[in-house]
């Protein structure tokens, strides 16, 4: 069995993306969309059916939040987008969604065979319900 899409999330580009007041805390703003993000794991995202792995890419203020269950959470030891290029590079032949509105790390993924999402895919998008 092939491993499920990989699906990385640039968590400074998305959390920035609504001004709701993320930058009084950054950390727990990154939480925040790291347990919101859960969902995604079984179910997938629009037009791409679960399960995913998710990768969400914390910089800055935000290092240091947890993995949970359903989304691993890597701390950038520098640049967020280095990272998220990175673990681009580290997927091989394996697919790649990676989910930010940056336009320069958007060219940079997408030359290395990612495709890229915008941070309203996981806004706004609700993923259908748990039938189990």
């Amino acid at each position: 069995m092939s491993a499920p899409p990989l699906v990385i999330i640039d968590a400074a580009n998305v959390v920035g993306s609504v001004p709701d007041g993320w930058w009084r805390d950054r950390r727990g703003a990154a939480e925040r969309l790291r347990d919101r993000l859960v969902r995604y794991a079984e179910a997938g995202l629009p037009g791409r059916p679960g399960p995913v792995e998710l990768v969400l890419v914390v910089e800055g203020a935000a290092r240091g939040v947890e993995s949970v269950s359903g989304v691993r959470v890597e701390s950038a030891p520098g640049s967020g987008d280095d990272r998220i290029v990175e673990l681009v590079e580290e997927a091989g032949d394996r697919p790649v969604i990676v989910v930010t509105a940056d336009r320069e790390l958007r060219r940079r993924v997408t030359e290395r065979g990612a495709q890229v999402l915008g941070p309203r895919t996981v806004r706004e998008w609700e993923p259908p319900a748990d039938r189990g």
